[in-house]
């Protein structure tokens, strides 16, 4: 089986089961600030979980690219990869756990054709908070699941969520697959064997997480699941690694091109390679580019790291532009944007890599100052002109000097651990827990962007927010800082809105008609065929209108008093403002 093959039976099975197909969210969380980018399929359905009404009804089932990349300096392994497709249902207060599993079971045995015999499943075992859930395993029972394939384990294996601090969450049951096919599965399932693995997970949100850490009932219970393609398809082909599927051989051939190496000698770094470059594409089809902060640096820091293995590999003209196509014949026919955006991604790619080249120029030329090399001098070659260790550790044979790899790793530790530290503090919080200062601010948002488009023209389109209970961050294109001027112009339009007291209502539509009411979208690629529309005043007195999932407040006059704190650059052509609700 090919992965598009199933992909679209995946979603062709839950369609038949009354599910909607909606398209995959772009990799730029809408309105989450907890995270950079999407990371499981259910993140861009967290309003919808917490009571919103989705457009498209209570059974949604869609493939979503999504992105990881707290373990970035773990891929060329066989189980990390930072870009990867999770397959997913959701029942939004609709079916619970008996449908859920009986689904499951269904697509695994009768659509991939597993036998029974290479299936065991996990479920929670209870603690405090929540009792064990005794009735996920009778069920799985009474599928045909002996006793014996069913594992009872803790809140850390089987549970998930809340996404944020406080939310929707609750018990989780896992299918795991026996891998091996020379060897027929034990009787009794251990999930501490390698050779079962996770290939299904099916989450039932049926507590609220609140502030003060308890769990309470939720009032719309939820069932999301989730499917790694990646993984699925590589046991299912008898695989070992994801890149050794269809995901990942044409790519690996054109490095194997490229370079005049194999990858079964080279394994570590054609993987780093492909991931890499396939992840980095789907941010530069995001619109994201190169730069030192956030987003951008995760980019940046994948490209350059595709670089600096390819030279270990010995190629030595720019190369990642001529990988580019393998990825995109790899996704075209299911993500548009990966070939619509072709020359905006290659453009990226050479100008990024023709810097890296002069960077590396400068790194060599300081390793050349350098008599000896500590476990510091080291570090500040990688911190600061993206030295691998591993080059920094050939050079220093060369010369015949040893380097203090203790040393360096206690020093990347104190770096990874202020990353964090600040990554805690930058992103916390978030329109995850759906208070009234997050919405009244996720509200202010739509009308400043009326504003701006009102005093700065309406060349100014939506580039991405990051809202907390706190303060509103929103990036705009727009060319030029604006003056002090057309900040308060902007101001005083928010708030001369805010004082008219307007009503806030939505109405759901079809994609075209929102289109031929003017109503502003921002990432379009992830709408269906239905939508929401939220609008602020009625009649001849509107002052917004934008297509968006809320929630928000159902008056203006509850905001207070709106206020610009901050106006700046975000990256080329992108402006930045920092506001607040006093």
């Amino acid at each position: 089986m090919t992965s598009s093959e199933l992909r679209k039976l995946f979603l062709r099975f839950f369609n038949k089961k009354g599910h909607k197909i909606i398209p995959s969210a772009s990799l730029i969380p809408e309105n989450d600030p907890t995270v950079l980018f999407t990371t499981a399929g259910m993140h861009p359905l967290v309003p919808f979980l917490l009571g919103e009404k989705h457009p498209s009804g209570k059974r949604l089932t869609s493939a979503q690219k999504c992105i990881r990349t707290v373990d970035i300096d773990e891929v060329g392994d066989d189980t990390h990869n930072t870009f990867f497709e999770m397959l997913g249902n959701w029942s939004l207060g609709d079916y619970w756990k008996e449908d859920a599993i009986k689904w499951s079971y269904e697509f695994l045995t009768k659509e991939l054709k597993i036998s029974t015999e290479k299936l065991a499943v996990s479920c929670f075992a209870g603690d405090d908070d929540a009792p064990k859930d005794k009735e996920s395993a009778e069920i799985w029972e009474g599928l045909g699941i002996k006793k014996e394939r069913i594992a009872f384990l803790p809140k850390e294996d089987n549970w998930w969520g809340p996404a944020g601090q406080t939310g929707p969450c609750g018990p989780d049951t896992e299918m795991f697959y026996w891998k091996l096919n020379d060897t027929s599965a034990p009787e009794e399932f251990d999930p501490k064997d390698k050779n079962w693995v996770e290939i299904w997970n099916d989450v039932f949100m049926q507590y609220i997480k609140t502030e003060d850490g308890k769990y309470i009932p939720a009032k719309q219970k939820n069932v999301d699941t989730g499917m790694g393609l990646e993984r699925t398809i590589a046991v299912l082909n008898g695989k070992e690694n994801v890149y050794e599927t269809d995901l990942f051989l044409s790519i690996i051939k054109k490095i194997e091109e490229l370079s005049g190496k194999k990858y079964e000698e080279n394994k570590k770094a054609f993987r780093i390679i492909a991931d890499h470059v396939k992840t980095s594409a789907f941010l530069l089809a995001s619109e994201i580019e190169p730069s030192n902060l956030g987003r951008g640096y995760i980019l940046r820091r994948l490209i350059r790291r595709a670089i600096r293995y390819g030279k270990q590999l010995g190629i030595k003209e720019n190369f990642i532009v001529k990988i580019y196509p393998a990825v995109a014949e790899i996704y075209a026919d299911f993500y548009n944007e990966i070939k619509n955006k072709k020359d905006f991604i290659l453009k990226q790619f050479e100008t990024e890599e023709e810097k890296f080249e002069k960077i590396l120029e400068i790194g060599l030329r300081e390793f050349e100052k350098l008599d000896k090399i500590s476990g510091k001098d080291a570090f500040l070659l990688y911190q600061s002109f993206g030295f691998p260790i591993e080059i920094t550790e050939e050079l220093a044979k060369e010369k015949g000097i040893s380097i203090n790899i203790e040393e360096f790793k206690e020093e990347f530790k104190k770096h990874q651990e202020l990353s964090q530290t600040a990554s805690a503090g930058m992103f916390k919080g978030g329109l995850a827990d759906a208070s009234l200062e997050t919405t009244k601010l996720h509200t202010a948002a739509h009308l400043m962007l009326a504003g701006l488009r009102k005093v700065l023209g309406e060349n100014v389109v939506q580039k991405g927010s990051n809202i907390t209970a706190e303060r509103l961050r929103f990036d705009f294109l727009h060319s030029e800082k604006m003056t002090g001027e057309q900040i308060r112009d902007v101001e005083n339009f928010v708030n001369g809105i805010i004082k008219k007291d307007l009503t806030v209502s939505f109405e759901e539509m079809t994609l075209g008609k929102a289109k031929e009411l003017g109503a502003m979208g921002v990432f379009e690629s992830k709408y269906g065929e239905n939508v929401k529309v939220y609008t602020v005043g009625s009649g001849d007195n509107i002052a917004s209108r934008e297509i968006c999932g809320g929630p928000h407040v159902e008056r203006t006059g509850v905001l207070g008093h709106f206020k610009i704190q901050k106006e700046e650059s975000s990256s080329s052509g992108v402006r930045r403002i920092k506001a607040v609700l006093e």
